[in-house]
């Protein structure tokens, strides 16, 4: 568990590195996205890591690796929507947002950590698409959820989802990073 940890913040390393410079390119424009936008922005990037994985060709020179960094970056842009609420105009500083980002992110790994004690880190056994497969699942399930108006009988909330697919997106990119598919 303790590689799995180190392992994790590894990635988070990168990802908060390209969050923090598209802020300072672009400041917190992303604050204006509904959950929905987001929710599809998601949706376009597990798609296209699912098409790399069954495409033997590819048009674009980029690999699935930035695909899911784009997940787990757009994943917490949600959850810090969720908790802030949408905005008409950018409002957030880079050291805000970063402050908000690490909040979610630790939040995220604890449930990472819990899971993992649970599972005994099932998920090192299962391959890249399966990951992928289980992050198109919660897109459809959110989906579905901001369908409903955010209401679930006995689901968990869109919150959960986003944080699972943080954490499969995390696992993946382990995984490749490992060199396993």
């Amino acid at each position: 568990m303790q590689d799995t940890s180190k392992q994790y913040d590894a990635v988070i390393d990168t990802c908060k590195s390209l969050f923090i410079k598209k802020m300072s390119d672009y400041g917190s424009a992303w604050r204006i996205l509904r959950l929905p936008s987001l929710t599809d922005q998601i949706f376009i990037k597990a798609q296209r890591i699912r098409g790399l994985q069954q495409n033997d060709v590819q048009k674009v020179d980029e690999g699935q690796e930035s695909e899911f960094i784009g997940i787990i970056n757009y994943c917490i842009m949600a959850l810090i929507q969720l908790e802030k609420g949408v905005v008409e105009q950018p409002d957030m500083s880079t050291e805000d947002a970063t402050k908000l980002y690490k909040e979610k992110v630790a939040i995220t790994k604890q449930l990472m950590q819990d899971k993992n004690h649970d599972y005994g880190e099932a998920w090192r056994d299962m391959r890249v698409s399966s990951l992928t497969d289980l992050i198109l699942q919660k897109l459809l399930r959110v989906k579905q959820i901001e369908d409903n108006q955010g209401k679930t009988i006995v689901s968990e909330g869109i919150d959960a989802n986003y944080q699972d697919m943080i954490n499969y997106a995390v696992f993946a990119m382990i995984h490749l990073n490992e060199g396993k598919s």
